[in-house]
C-alpha cells in the first residue's frame, strides 16, 4: 500500500511535465550586433565623472522584451521569426553598440550605467521603439528616440532616429545582418548628433 502514493505522485509529475516547459529549443546559432566603428584595442580614455557620457540601456516596448526577432505585417500583427534569437535582449545589444560607436568617434570617456561609480556627467538614454522586420516592405527597421540630459540637468534634448535596411529572403541570418546594418546607421547618426 505504501507504493500507491509514490505511483500517484510519479504519474502526476509525468502529467505536469507535458504541460510545463522550462525553456524552448535554442537555435543552432544566436544573433549578435557588432559595431562598424570600434576604438582601437590599445586606446585609453580618461576623464572626470562630470565630463563623461553615460549611455543608459534604452526602454523598449513589450514586443522587444524578448531575445526573439519580431516580424510585423499590416502594421497591427506581430509574429516572431522562426529559429531567430539574439544572444541578449535587443536593448542591451543596442546600448553596447551605441557605446562602442560613441567611444570610437572621439576622445570622450563613454560609460554604461554599470560602469558608473559616482554622479553621472552627461546622460544619453531613450526608447528603442522598433527593432524588427517590416514584412510588408521587406526591411529591417530600427527606431531610437534619444534623450540627452546635460550633467547639470539644465537642458534636455530629444531626437528620433530611424534606419531601414533591405532584408532579402527572410531568414534568421539575413534578418540579423539587416538589423545590424540599421542599428549601426542609427548609432552613427546619434554619434554625429552628440558631437554637434
Amino acid at each position: 500500500m505504501k507504493s500507491r502514493p509514490i505511483l500517484l505522485a510519479a504519474s502526476a509529475a509525468l502529467m505536469l511535465s507535458g504541460c510545463i516547459s522550462l525553456g524552448g529549443d535554442v537555435p543552432a546559432s544566436l544573433l549578435n550586433l557588432s559595431a562598424d566603428t570600434v576604438p582601437p584595442p590599445d586606446s585609453v580614455r580618461s576623464g572626470s565623472a562630470q565630463t563623461a557620457l553615460t549611455v543608459v540601456i534604452p526602454s523598449v516596448p513589450q514586443k522587444l522584451r524578448t531575445p526573439r526577432v519580431p516580424v510585423e505585417t499590416g502594421g497591427t500583427e506581430i509574429a516572431y521569426l522562426k529559429d531567430a534569437q539574439w544572444v541578449e535582449p535587443p536593448a542591451r545589444l543596442f546600448q553596447r553598440l551605441l557605446s562602442e560607436t560613441l567611444s570610437a568617434s572621439g576622445g570622450r570617456l563613454v560609460l554604461t550605467e554599470t560602469e558608473l561609480i559616482t554622479g553621472p556627467g552627461e546622460l544619453l538614454s531613450g526608447d528603442l521603439l522598433d527593432f524588427s522586420i517590416d514584412a510588408d516592405s521587406g526591411q529591417a527597421v530600427v527606431t531610437f528616440q534619444a534623450m540627452r540630459l546635460t550633467n547639470d540637468g539644465s537642458m534636455i534634448a530629444q531626437r528620433r532616429f530611424q534606419a531601414r535596411e533591405s532584408v532579402g529572403e527572410l531568414t534568421p541570418a539575413n534578418a540579423g545582418a539587416a538589423l545590424n546594418r540599421a542599428a549601426n546607421r542609427v548609432a552613427a547618426e546619434v554619434s554625429r548628433w552628440m558631437a554637434g
